[in-house]
């Protein structure tokens, strides 16, 4: 047989295969809904079917034979929504399901800020060992190809995709000590890149204001972007400052973008401190600039105006090196303590000083500790539990951080309405819960997350959609699907076409609604109908099914 003949039966086969597939019936069938199908389009009325995960087809499929039917009449059929910066890589081991992001009608998450999931040695094992005790969880991988087997291996409620940090390359090569690496150290840091990049990792990340990442100068940074843009990567930041200096952290992020040859990626696009707030037209103006000039800079947000992290934030990063077990013994003397005050009394654009970010203590909310004693503080504000200990704010902050070995997470409302709002306007801006997924119940329920880690979509869809007409459904749905798809290459998701897997959500654009808050975070969203994900349903009729379809999304440089 010719090598044309062999062709052409091959070129029949397939064509014989999509006739047999399109006689098929449907696995499902979501009839009548108005699609708004990601791109940022207006809806338009249609039929979707899905078949072996997939969407198959869309139109006029009434007469269509199908196995269930999901009526969506006066319902708006979407694209799954993707989380820019979910922070679910150690949360999915302990409830995999995910409740807080799948009622929010989120399908996929990427993750990984600086720190990351691998690689892994015992130096970080045993430093970061309060954590993983907090979750009950076993560190029994060293790679990310040995972490996604796990996940793989036990199920995910979404799919999850993750960067390898830089801190987390760092750490293996140098600890958490203020060095600057040799040569042949870089060139190790470069290689665990590589490997990662090989092990399906999406890109390298920073979060450069947590020790020991301030340590790295922007060279080094620079290098290890690179080894991730051979790969397809994307280099996305925590950017060294959002206050004071926000426009410099701006400008480092784009010239590591401009001589590594990769996207860059600005984690939840923010302007903090009170002497700031006004400042984003200038954030705006700055990244517009960049864009203009040929450097693929986008961004993302989560749209409220407190942000979320370590207490151990406020501390500036000299007291971090050597990692947690030395700034607590700083902590503890009398003479280095007297100096950290001073840091934080004292405004400086050398380091983004949270302190002086807030208009004072009542500004900080105690969210997450792992010492049992300091529970009864979760969910008070510092000034409150400075008056329960009759000490001063500071001293307070100080001594939970030592009572709590470093391991406490807080609130810190630092931002203005008309920044964060005008943040999430940018064409180039989609959307980041920057909070693990958790659940009401268990383990994950003890804690008091900010409100965002259960009602960041469903909040913007309510607020700023419905309520302030800020954005129109379509934009706000383009924010949550095909702009971050798009950024990510996940090429076979975030919008509803044929041959796409069917990650769907349906819902009332009326009534979805967020219903957590500050006071009161663990509550789950509401107003999702249903949620699928890999045309599996998560969420149906309001409730979760328990069901774990999610896929590990693997970058372009992977090698199986």
């Amino acid at each position: 047989m010719t090598l044309t003949s062999r062709l052409a039966l091959a070129f029949l086969l397939i064509l014989s295969t999509f006739a047999l597939a399109a006689d098929l019936p449907f696995d499902l069938v979501i009839s009548n809904g108005h699609i708004v199908d990601g791109t940022g389009s207006p809806w338009y009325s249609g039929d979707i079917g899905i078949r072996n995960g997939r969407i198959a087809a869309i139109g006029n499929l009434s007469a269509a034979a199908r196995k269930r039917t999901v009526d969506a009449k006066g319902k708006i059929v979407a694209p799954g929504f993707v989380d820019m910066l979910g922070q679910s890589e150690t949360t999915i081991l302990v409830d995999p399901r995910l409740p807080s992001k799948i009622y929010q009608g989120i399908t996929t998450e990427i993750t990984g800020e600086g720190g990351s999931a691998a690689p892994l040695n015992d130096a970080i094992i045993a430093n970061d060992r309060p954590g993983f005790e907090h979750y009950k969880i076993n560190p029994d991988w060293r790679t990310f190809r040995q972490y996604f087997s796990r996940l793989e291996k036990q199920g995910m409620g979404i799919n999850l995709a993750s960067y390898v940090g830089a801190t987390q390359v760092r750490r293996m090569v140098l600890g958490d000590a203020d060095v600057q690496p040799t040569p042949e150290q870089l060139e190790k840091m470069k290689a665990l890149v590589r490997d990662a990049m090989h092990d399906g990792a999406v890109g390298v990340s920073t979060s450069l204001m947590y020790a020991p990442a301030p340590y790295a100068k922007t060279e080094e940074l620079i290098a290890l972007a690179s080894e991730a843009s051979k790969f397809g990567g994307i280099y996305a930041s925590h950017l060294r400052n959002e206050g004071d200096s926000a426009l410099e952290a701006i400008d480092e992020a784009v010239r590591i973008g401009r001589e590594a040859h990769i996207p860059v990626e600005i984690w939840h696009f923010k302007i903090a401190g009170k002497a700031n707030f006004g400042k984003m037209p200038e954030l705006v103006a700055r990244v517009n600039q960049a864009r203009a000039e040929g450097v693929d800079v986008e961004a993302d947000t989560y749209a409220y105006t407190a942000w979320f992290n370590s207490m151990s934030a406020f501390i500036p990063a000299w007291a971090h090196d050597g990692g947690d077990a030395k700034l607590i013994e700083r902590l503890k003397d009398p003479a280095t303590r007297a100096r950290i005050r001073k840091d934080l009394e004292t405004p400086s654009k050398d380091w983004d000083n949270e302190w002086d970010e807030i208009s004072g203590p009542q500004d900080v909310m105690i969210s997450v500790v792992q010492n049992p004693a300091l529970k009864k503080f979760q969910g008070k504000r510092l000034t409150e539990v400075a008056k329960i200990l009759n000490k001063d704010p500071m001293d307070t902050l100080f001594d939970l951080l030592i009572e709590d070995n470093a391991f406490t997470d807080c609130a810190v409302f630092g931002m203005s309405e008309p920044d964060v709002a005008l943040a999430l306007q940018q064409p180039w801006v989609s959307v980041d819960n920057d909070s693990s997924g958790t659940s009401p119940e268990g383990i994950l329920g003890e804690e008091h997350p900010h409100p965002r880690a259960y009602g960041t979509f469903p909040r913007i869809l309510r607020k700023y959609v419905r309520e302030e007409k800020r954005l129109t459904l379509e934009e706000a749905i383009r924010k949550f699907s095909s702009l971050p798809a798009q950024r990510m290459r996940l090429t076979d998701r975030g919008v509803l076409k044929q041959g796409m897997w069917a990650d769907v959500v349906v819902f009332d654009p009326e009534t979805v609604r967020d219903v957590a808050t500050f006071d009161d975070p663990n509550r789950l969203s509401e107003g999702m109908d249903y949620v699928l994900i890999n045309g599996v349903a998560v969420i149906e009729n309001g409730k979760m099914t328990n069901a774990l379809p999610g896929k590990v999304l693997r970058g372009a440089g992977y090698t199986p």
